[in-house]
């Protein structure tokens, strides 16, 4: 059994059950808190399964839970799944698209936190090779504040090969790099992928081999670099902002 625990990521898991078709349930409720009610009220409109348990035994089966748990199926297909092929046959024509593009995001705090910005500036897909080898699933949807059961995300074991796909139908791929170019000097619409290396080693040589040019922040202070997830906060923020 697998369950979440944070509000934002349970409320935003049974919503997309309506939509998505999958399967989730039941809530089990330990102290009826406001936010808790208003969760209990959510499922039962959705028909989700609302069952009353005592503390202990919530503790038992979810540690870090605040009155409140949903089981689900498998927390690592918490999700919207799609592959980049059906994501490409998905936007068909359509001149403007954002990709991100994740080269070995290991720390869950940093992978929720990125798409959670996805999210916000409406990138169309997050691309990874090792989401799955992330394994704190549940934290990654507390810190994407559940948005990780909206944004479409595609899994593949060869990034290079997806890069090489995006580029083929017409992306234009920009590796986040301090050695970049300022990022507001580059012409970030139409089809755009963003890549954004690891926390310690950055982008892979093949990977940064595959891209058109490399994107910095300026930035003015004394640390050399900036946080991945604030980073792809900017930078998406660049790109929505060209595109107005």
């Amino acid at each position: 059994m697998h369950f979440l625990t944070g509000f934002h990521a349970i409320e935003e898991r049974i919503k997309a059950s309506k939509t998505s078709g999958r399967s989730c349930g039941p809530l089990l409720m330990a102290k009826a808190g406001p936010r808790a009610k208003e969760l209990v009220n959510l499922a039962v409109d959705c028909k989700i399964r609302v069952d009353r348990v005592g503390t202990f035994e919530l503790d038992h089966l979810a540690p870090n839970n605040r009155g409140i748990a949903l089981q689900v199926e498998d927390l690592s297909d918490d999700n919207s799944d799609i592959t980049v092929d059906e994501f490409l046959e998905r936007i068909g024509d359509r001149e403007n698209a954002l990709a991100v593009i994740l080269d070995d995001i290991t720390d869950p705090h940093n992978y929720g936190a990125i798409l959670r910005s996805c999210d916000q500036f409406g990138v169309d897909l997050v691309i990874s090779r090792n989401r799955r080898n992330a394994k704190h699933a549940d934290v990654i949807s507390k810190t994407s504040a559940g948005t990780v059961s909206w944004v479409p995300q595609a899994e593949t074991p060869n990034i290079v090969r997806a890069a090489e796909q995006l580029k083929d139908a017409g992306f234009w791929l920009y590796a986040a790099d301090m050695l970049g170019d300022p990022v507001h000097t580059k012409d970030l619409r139409g089809r755009v992928a963003l890549v954004l290396g690891s926390e310690g080693t950055g982008i892979s040589r093949l990977l940064k081999e595959a891209c058109d040019g490399m994107v910095a922040i300026p930035s003015y202070g004394r640390i050399d670099s900036l946080n991945v997830s604030v980073a792809a906060g900017v930078l998406l923020y660049e790109v929505r902002r060209q595109r107005g």
